[in-house]
């Protein structure tokens, strides 16, 4: 499935044996995120865990705290994700435990404690998923085989004795057909989720029936997938990449980053006006990096533990700017998880089909705008969606002449 040559080419340091599985070792099994202060936390990061500190500080000398305390995950599964819980200043981390992967790991960003909450799983499947968390309702949505989950953390910023069950709540309809209907399951095969969240919608993107510039969009208040795409202007393009949604300091958001997995750009999407600006893309064009977003930057941590940023302006901000490297922090080496092991869940860039098998049919509807003008904002870590085998070629291709910078 994945030719000798990419396996040589496509990320440097990891092992991509083979098959498709073996591509998820390619993901950070670290991650970073915020805490309501917009300081940055980074986790896993050799064995240590750090506060870096607000915007203004992450690239002047001096050293990051150390925050790292008992009960922490190992960090030692690829493709770790972690949200911000912005109501409890709690951060939930995902796939941080080879082996117990379907645990959720709390670190209260106020008393620097760590607890695991254990899950049920039902049908979901911890080892191929993309996820979100909703601010509103501090509700995971995960996207598994076709196949849309929740499950609700309460307001909990220290773990309950009592497993919280993954629920079942519908099929997606990923079709690009506007006819009026909705058909579930419809346009789901093979697609590898890329998620993002703005307005308390989630907007799948990467979806490669689709014209460029659409997403379609679950309205996670009611429940409902629009039947029809929302288009968004400026053409992004159509293919598997990452996103990251901006948080407001109040009330809710209103843009999301999304970075195709060639790196050559940053899109940002603004569901009030149904727009896209075009930033730079990151200068490490690194197809398995994960990304992060407070009020004001785009945080990108690479397979080989190395962490930048592009500051953006919400109001001002609209086009270009640099990406720099948050010098503060030490590389992560242990970022990048040399053995493939098994279970690699949420971003895992994978080739095998994320979709419902045989999945056919279209949905439609009227296109309906993304802005329910819902309140609050929304876990600035989305969009960790299963990497797909045209990705990979992409990358491969890219690193053959010279272009993917690692």
């Amino acid at each position: 499935m994945i030719w000798s040559l990419l396996t040589a080419l496509v990320v440097a340091g990891t092992h991509l044996h083979g098959t498709a599985n073996a591509a998820a070792s390619a993901g950070p099994s670290a991650c970073v995120t915020f805490d309501i202060n917009w300081n940055l936390l980074a986790f896993g990061f050799n064995g240590k865990d750090y506060n870096a500190g607000t915007q203004d500080t992450w690239t002047s000398s001096g050293a990051p705290t150390d925050i790292t305390a008992s009960g922490r995950p190992p960090f030692n599964s690829p493709n770790t994700t972690c949200y911000l819980s912005q109501f409890t200043n709690a951060i939930y981390v995902l796939n941080a435990d080879s082996a117990n992967p379907s645990d959720i790991y709390i670190y209260d960003a106020t008393a620097k404690s760590w607890t695991t909450q254990t899950v049920t799983t039902g049908k979901f499947d911890p080892s191929n998923f993309g996820a979100i968390l909703d601010h509103d309702t501090n509700v995971f949505y995960a996207y598994s085989n076709g196949e849309l989950y929740n499950l609700d953390m309460g307001l909990l910023k220290a773990a309950n004795s009592t497993p919280i069950p993954w629920n079942d709540v519908q099929e997606a309809d990923l079709s690009a057909d506007s006819d009026g209907t909705s058909t579930p399951g419809a346009g789901t095969d093979g697609y590898q989720p890329v998620m993002a969240l703005a307005q308390n919608h989630i907007h799948f993107l990467g979806i490669s029936s689709l014209p460029a510039g659409d997403a379609k969009i679950f309205v996670i208040h009611f429940s409902f997938m629009q039947p029809a795409p929302q288009n968004y202007g400026t053409p992004f393009p159509s293919t598997h990449g990452r996103a990251a949604s901006f948080f407001q300091d109040q009330g809710v958001q209103q843009e999301f980053a999304f970075i195709p997995d060639d790196g050559s750009a940053t899109y940002v999407i603004n569901v009030e006006t149904n727009t896209t600006k075009t930033l730079s893309g990151p200068s490490v064009k690194d197809p398995f990096a994960q990304y992060y977003a407070s009020t004001s930057a785009l945080v990108q941590l690479t397979t080989s533990g190395q962490v930048n940023f592009l500051a953006y302006n919400q109001n001002t901000t609209t086009s270009g700017g640099t990406w720099t490297t948050i010098s503060k922090l030490p590389s992560a080496a242990s970022a990048l998880s040399p053995s493939g092991s098994a279970g690699a869940a949420g971003a895992a860039p994978t080739g095998s089909s994320g979709g419902k098998s045989g999945s056919s049919g279209s949905g439609s509807g009227s296109s309906g705008n993304s802005s329910s003008g819902g309140s609050g904002s929304n876990s600035g870590a989305v969009g960790m969606g299963s990497r797909g085998l045209g990705g990979m070629v992409l990358a491969a291709g890219l690193a053959v002449v010279g272009v993917l910078v690692l």
